[in-house]
Order: structure tokens, then C-alpha cells, then sequence
């Protein structure tokens, strides 16, 4: 138990402190830093010099990372509703009506725009519903975007074509022959095409 209490003085004291050692009056080795003035077999002990390494500087702490804000697109769904992709569409005035629908509905704010072939087609509005007329022959690309109230783009659908199917003038013809007063007055029957009238010559009897 005495050898005990001597380790843990000597492991409490610093490095900077004396430790003396002197023999009591019973015989023991005692070990103080505050020897007895009324000791005279005190002797200073030498203490072999401490290891301890300083302790290394925390690290800054770091302040965590703050996570990017991800912004909801303000659209789900926006698709074309009429027509159907591919569609073949017979009007020979070559119209026709284009239906859009978006999830949510449209936004304070915001435009439909209907896109023909890659260029807008008339003025971007609230209604999803479009007029097409005098549409060519032919196929087409139909798109739809929403616009923000700055212009951008906020949503596209894909492109997606369709036919026009018109019948042609020839064809028109063909099925209702021109008469003399349909030209001028039907589209397939212009005046240029009309035939020269031959004149009614007087008969003239001969002297």
C-alpha cells in the first residue's frame, strides 16, 4: 500500500517540483515536496524528465455544407391533347384545333404558346385551346410551351407531327367539273383558266 501511494505521488508531481526523501523515526523512507525543518537526513531525489508531448491543435471547425436548394418545377404534365401524335387530319380548308392540358392548371402568370414547325404561332394567352388555319399540305410539327411572365420557357411538350390532308384544285376539278359561271367564284375555277368564248359570227350572204 506504501509503495502504491509513493507511484502516485510521483506520478502527481510535476515536472518543475522538488521531491525530498528522509528516514522517519520508525525506520520508514518517507517522500514529501514539504520536507520537516526538524529533519536532517533529508535528501533531494532527482526525478528523470516527463515525456509529455503537446497537444496538437484542434482542428477549425467546419461549418457543414449547406445543402442546394432544389426548386420544384412548377409543372408535372403538359401534353397535346388534340390531335394525336401522327394523326392524319382531312380539312380541305386545311384548319384545325389544338388542345393542351397541363398538371397543374396554368399559373398566375403564365401563357400557353403553340409552336409550328419550330416557329410560335400566334400571340401566347391563357387558353390551352389553339385555331389553325389554311394549313399546307403536308406533315407538320405541333408543340405547346408555358411561358413565365418574363417569356421564358418554363415547360415544352415534345414535338409530335400530324398530316394535313387537303384535296387539290385538279382534284377539285376532276370530281366537279368548272362550268361557265363557276369560274371566278370557285377557288378551283380561276378566271385565268377560264376558256376563250368564241364569238358568234353574222352570216353573211354572199353577193
Amino acid at each position: 500500500m506504501r509503495n502504491l501511494l509513493l507511484s502516485l505521488l510521483l506520478l502527481a508531481t510535476s515536472a518543475s517540483a522538488q521531491v525530498y526523501t528522509y528516514i522517519d523515526a520508525e525506520g520508514n523512507r518517507v517522500f514529501t515536496d514539504r520536507p520537516s525543518a526538524n529533519q536532517h537526513n533529508v535528501e533531494s531525489v532527482q526525478l528523470a524528465p516527463t515525456n509529455n508531448m503537446a497537444q496538437p491543435p484542434s482542428p477549425a471547425q467546419q461549418q457543414p455544407l449547406e445543402a442546394p436548394t432544389i426548386t420544384a418545377p412548377a409543372y408535372q404534365m403538359l401534353r397535346i391533347l388534340i390531335p394525336q401524335p401522327d394523326a392524319t387530319i382531312r380539312d380541305n380548308t386545311g384548319n384545325l384545333i389544338v388542345t393542351a392540358t397541363s398538371e397543374p392548371g396554368l399559373q398566375p402568370g403564365h401563357l400557353y404558346r403553340l409552336v409550328l414547325d419550330s416557329q410560335p404561332w400566334g400571340e401566347a394567352g391563357r387558353s390551352p385551346v389553339f385555331a389553325l388555319e389554311n394549313i399546307d399540305r403536308g406533315t407538320h410539327q405541333l408543340a405547346v410551351e408555358i411561358l413565365d411572365a418574363q417569356g421564358r420557357t418554363l415547360e415544352r411538350t415534345p414535338s409530335q407531327p400530324f398530316h394535313m390532308m387537303r384535296t387539290s384544285l385538279v382534284q377539285k376539278r376532276k370530281a366537279k367539273p368548272c362550268t361557265k359561271t363557276d369560274y371566278g367564284v370557285r377557288p378551283e375555277c380561276p378566271l385565268k383558266d377560264k376558256p376563250v368564248e368564241e364569238k358568234d359570227i353574222p352570216f353573211i350572204p354572199f353577193i
